[in-house]
C-alpha cells in the first residue's frame, strides 16, 4: 500500500501541535492522532445513557476541550452549541485553543459561545435545546440551584447532569462544602451534593421527572460486594465502613 506523503506530513504536523498543548479530554482527531487527555472521555460517554441524538439540537455547557460537543455532532445532532467561559478564559489554560484546533481538524460545524453559566438563557443563546449536557460543572457552582435553573431555562427536552457526589451514606438531601482548595487543591470545587440533594435541586429548578443512575464507584470498590448482607456482624460492619462515601453520578432531568 502506498502512503500519501501529504497525509503523512499533515498527521506529523498535527501530532506536534497536539503535543505542544495540555489536554483534559481524549479526542480522536483522525489519521491515528488522539489527544492525550487526562480523562477517558470516550468511556465516560457510556455513563451518560444518552438517547439517540440524530436530528436533535444539543447544548454542551462547560464544553472544555470539546469532546462531548464533537461526539454529539458525530452521532447526528442537527445543531450543537458548545458554551464555556471559565475554562476558556483561565490564565494558562489551553482549553479554548484545544477546542479550536479540534474543531478545525475535524471540520466541525459546532458553534462556540463564550458565556458564563450565570448568563445562560434563551435570550443570550438565542435558542432552546432538545438536549442539554451539563457535565462536570455542578460541583463547581457557588450557586448550584441557580445554575440548574439556568440549564432548565434552555432545556425543552432532556438535561443530562454528570457530577461528583459526596455523603452517599446520608439518607436525606445534603451536600459537603469544600472550603478553599480543600478538594484536590482546586478552589473552584464548592459543593459535593449527595444523590438526594441533586434530585431535590433539579426539582426545585423546575424539572419534572428525574432519573438517577448508579454511582460509578460504589460497586465492589474495595473488592467486596456491597449488596451482600450475609455473614457475621463483623463482616457486615466491615463492608459498610469500606463503602466509598463519594463518587460520580449521572442524572437525567426532563423538562
Amino acid at each position: 500500500m502506498t502512503v500519501d506523503p501529504n497525509v503523512e506530513s499533515g498527521a506529523a504536523e498535527l501530532r506536534r501541535a497536539v503535543a505542544e498543548r495540555t489536554w483534559f479530554h481524549t479526542i480522536d482527531l483522525g489519521n491515528g492522532v488522539r489527544t492525550p487527555g487526562h480523562k477517558d472521555t470516550a468511556a465516560e460517554w457510556e455513563h451518560l445513557h444518552l438517547p439517540d441524538l440524530a436530528g436533535r439540537s444539543v447544548l454542551d455547557v462547560g464544553a472544555y476541550d470539546g469532546f462531548f460537543s464533537f461526539e454529539a455532532e458525530r452521532r447526528g445532532a442537527a445543531r450543537v452549541v458548545a458554551s464555556d467561559h471559565w475554562v476558556w478564559n483561565w490564565p494558562g489554560s489551553d482549553a479554548r485553543g484545544n477546542f479550536e484546533l479540534a474543531k478545525r481538524t475535524l471540520g466541525s460545524q459546532v458553534q462556540m459561545r463564550d458565556i458564563p453559566v450565570e448568563e445562560i438563557s434563551p435570550d443570550t443563546l438565542g435558542a432552546t435545546f432538545d438536549v442539554v449536557l451539563f457535565l462536570g460543572v455542578l460541583y463547581h457552582a457557588p450557586d448550584p440551584v441557580g445554575y440548574l435553573r439556568r440549564v432548565r431555562s434552555v432545556t425543552t427536552g432532556l438535561a443530562v447532569v454528570e457530577t461528583a457526589v459526596d455523603l452517599l451514606e446520608i439518607p436525606i438531601p445534603a451536600a459537603a462544602y469544600y472550603a478553599g482548595a480543600s478538594l484536590n487543591g482546586d478552589a473552584s470545587n464548592h459543593f459535593g451534593p449527595n444523590p438526594l440533594a441533586v434530585q431535590a435541586m433539579l426539582n426545585d429548578a423546575g424539572f419534572s421527572q428525574i432519573t438517577a443512575f448508579p454511582p460509578w464507584t460504589v460497586s465492589k470498590e474495595w473488592g467486596i460486594d456491597s449488596t451482600d448482607d450475609r455473614g457475621s456482624l463483623r463482616q457486615r460492619v466491615t463492608r459498610r465502613l469500606r463503602r466509598p462515601r463519594s463518587g460520580r453520578m449521572v442524572f437525567h432531568a426532563h423538562a
